[in-house]
């Protein structure tokens, strides 16, 4: 799982929600959540941000050290 997809969901079950509560506050779709949180990887960044600005973070671009 991806450090996004683990951030989300640890993130989500903090704040004590379910996934569809979580879709419902973040204005996403059910599905989408439950893909960021499986670590999907070819999700939009734009909803990845949508996501991520619930808990006051947000993704950007970088390189990925191996």
């Amino acid at each position: 799982m991806n450090e996004i997809a683990i951030f989300v969901k640890e993130n989500r079950k903090k704040a004590g929600l379910t996934q569809e509560e979580f879709a419902l506050r973040s204005g996403l779709g059910l599905r989408f959540v439950r893909e960021l949180e499986q670590g999907k990887e070819t999700v939009r960044m734009d909803k990845v941000n949508q996501a991520l600005s619930m808990f006051g973070a947000v993704a950007v671009p970088g390189r990925m050290d191996k």
